[in-house]
């Protein structure tokens, strides 16, 4: 395997490893900054670990990977994606030969995830976390009048859950499909909602009892 002597190098190598794969997530590089991170990645593994245990981490490490995936196109509620975060850094942090080391990766991974939204700036962004993205409320202070005004006409309307609110998810108003946020109960697919309020883009809902 290839040994890496400096500890601090592990900062740079997951660093930039987390960087490309998180951007590559964020912004639609065709692939480019997948295989970029990947190939970081895998230097890191390939210098600490054995053969056997290198499958082992990669894999792992791929899963968790896989689970942030699966939460930004599918469930958009963060919560897979929080357990795919952790098992990032557990599998990084225990690869390395020591613990200075292994805080150098961990370092790295939390780094090069903040490091990624730079992306943003230059690059086309993907829609994958849109909807997580709800969450965050657009005051008419901070001038998001427009958006306010066209969602103020929900206030008080009724639909219907599309996917299960935990609590973010999809509810069909009007035939029309809406993001929306429970107010801290998780709502079931298929249940009748109102809509409570509307804050920006954010609209909150509550079930409503037959």
């Amino acid at each position: 395997m290839i040994a890496i002597e400096a500890a601090w190098l592990a900062l740079l190598i997951t660093g930039f490893g987390t960087m490309f794969l998180f951007g590559e997530l964020l912004v639609n590089m065709r692939g480019i900054f997948g295989v970029i991170g990947l190939a970081f990645i895998t230097l890191y593994f390939m210098s600490y670990l054995s053969v056997t245990m290198f499958f082992v981490m990669i894999v792992i490490y791929l899963v968790s990977l896989t689970l942030i995936i699966i939460d930004g196109k599918v469930i958009n509620d963060g919560s897979l994606a929080t357990l795919g975060g952790v098992m990032m850094l557990f599998t990084v942090g225990i690869s390395a030969p020591d613990w200075v080391t292994g805080l150098y990766g961990v370092s790295g991974v939390l780094l090069g995830t903040f490091g990624s939204l730079l992306f943003l700036k230059v690059f086309p962004k993907r829609q994958m976390w849109s909807k997580i993205a709800l969450v965050d409320q657009l005051s008419s202070e901070q001038g998001y009048n427009s958006m306010n005004e066209s969602y103020r006409y929900l206030k008080g309307k009724q639909g219907e859950t599309l996917t299960d609110l935990r609590p973010v998810g999809t509810i069909n108003i009007e035939e029309e499909e809406f993001s929306a946020v429970s107010n801290g109960h998780w709502i079931q697919k298929g249940e009748k909602i109102e809509v409570v309020s509307v804050d920006g883009t954010k609209i909150l809902v509550k079930k409503v009892e037959v």
